[in-house]
């Protein structure tokens, strides 16, 4: 069972469904115990960092999802969901992330009349090459392209909506990158914790492949 983390802001129904789609039991669930009791959790995220941060707290939710990637389940952030992994953001100073991770989320930031914020459409991921099929020995398997992105061609278009990106301390994290005005980071991984910016809910037939291949970890 995967338990779609439910804090009253995201996008839950379209990603339960297309977890469904994939193979996978789901409950969308803002209980403790339930999130406890599942197998590996997904946890989606749309709105602002602070105020998401503010109903995790207000739900109980800080310490279970913080336990559940303790115990090495498989884990899954989706766009503010990856972000709220980390310390902080731009988007809300002096508000701390669940500090799972050191790093922080910044905003895109362009000339006047060069680049729109939020970076919003279609647009293709890179995976490091640290995190290639034939590289990163000492990684879990999970992590390499031949895991969570098996059977993703390279410079697949995925779908964003975000105005913030993550910068993680730990660079050997960062399992893809996308260009837009800068090169992102659009994707990480680190043992059993994996996280895109992207919506793979969003992404049509490539984006239910990872979320197939998350379901088979």
């Amino acid at each position: 069972m995967i338990a779609v983390i439910d804090y009253g802001m995201g996008n839950l129904r379209s990603v339960q469904k297309a977890l469904e789609i994939s193979g996978a039991r789901t409950v969308i669930t803002s209980s403790p115990r339930e999130i406890k009791r599942c197998a590996k959790i997904v946890f989606p995220g749309v709105g602002a960092f602070g105020e998401s941060m503010k109903e995790l707290k207000r739900r109980g939710l800080v310490g279970p999802i913080k336990d559940a990637i303790g115990a090495s389940k498989p884990f899954l952030g989706l766009c503010l969901g990856l972000q709220l992994l980390f310390e902080k953001s731009q988007e809300s100073p002096g508000v701390k992330g669940l500090c799972v991770f050191e790093g922080e989320s910044k905003r895109f930031c362009f000339m006047r009349n060069t680049l729109k914020v939020p970076h919003m459409g279609w647009n293709n991921i890179k995976v490091t090459p640290a995190h290639e099929t034939n590289g990163g020995a000492e990684m879990s398997p999970g992590c390499r392209s031949g895991g969570i992105l098996k059977g993703i061609p390279k410079d697949a278009y995925m779908y964003f909506v975000h105005s913030y990106y993550v910068v993680p301390e730990d660079k050997s994290m960062i399992l893809t990158t996308t260009g837009y005005g800068i090169n992102f980071v659009s994707g990480i991984c680190k043992d059993n914790v994996y996280g895109f910016q992207f919506h793979p809910e969003k992404s049509q037939d490539l984006g239910l492949r990872i979320l197939k291949n998350f379901v088979r970890l």
